[in-house]
C-alpha cells in the first residue's frame, strides 16, 4: 500500500516538473515571440510566470525540502556572529601588509634569479 502511494506521489511530482519545464519554456518563446512589445510587459510577463513556476515547484518534494533548508539557513545566519567594523578594518589591513611583503618577497626572488641566470647565460 506504501509503495503504491509514494508511487503516485512520484507520479505527481513528475507531472509538476513538466508543467514548470512548460511554463520556463513558455517565458522564453513568448519573450522571443512578443519582442516588438515594450519590454516592461515582456518582463512583467516573463516574472509572472516564473513565480507561477516556482510555486508549482515549491509543491513537490525536492521543492519542499528545498524551501526547508532555505528556512533552516536563515536560522542559522542569525546565529552568526559578525565581526564588527574594527575588526573587519584590521583583518583587512593584515591581509594588505602580508600581500605587501609577499610580493616584495617574489619580487626580490625574481630580481635574484634574472640576475643569476643573466650570469648564467650571459
Amino acid at each position: 500500500m506504501s509503495a503504491n502511494a509514494e508511487n503516485g506521489n512520484a507520479t505527481l511530482d513528475i507531472a509538476k516538473w513538466i508543467v514548470v519545464a512548460l511554463l520556463v519554456a513558455a517565458a522564453v518563446v513568448g519573450n522571443h515571440y512578443f519582442v516588438q512589445e515594450p519590454v516592461l510587459y515582456r518582463v512583467l510577463g516573463v516574472v509572472a510566470l516564473a513565480v507561477v513556476a516556482l510555486l508549482v515547484a515549491l509543491q513537490t518534494v525536492k521543492g519542499a525540502a528545498f524551501a526547508q533548508m532555505v528556512k533552516d539557513a536563515r536560522v542559522e545566519m542569525r546565529k552568526v556572529v559578525w565581526p564588527t567594523r574594527q575588526e573587519t578594518q584590521q583583518t583587512t589591513l593584515v591581509v594588505l601588509g602580508v600581500v605587501v611583503v609577499m610580493a616584495l618577497i617574489l619580487w626580490g626572488m625574481d630580481s635574484l634569479l634574472g640576475w643569476v641566470i643573466s650570469l648564467i647565460i650571459g
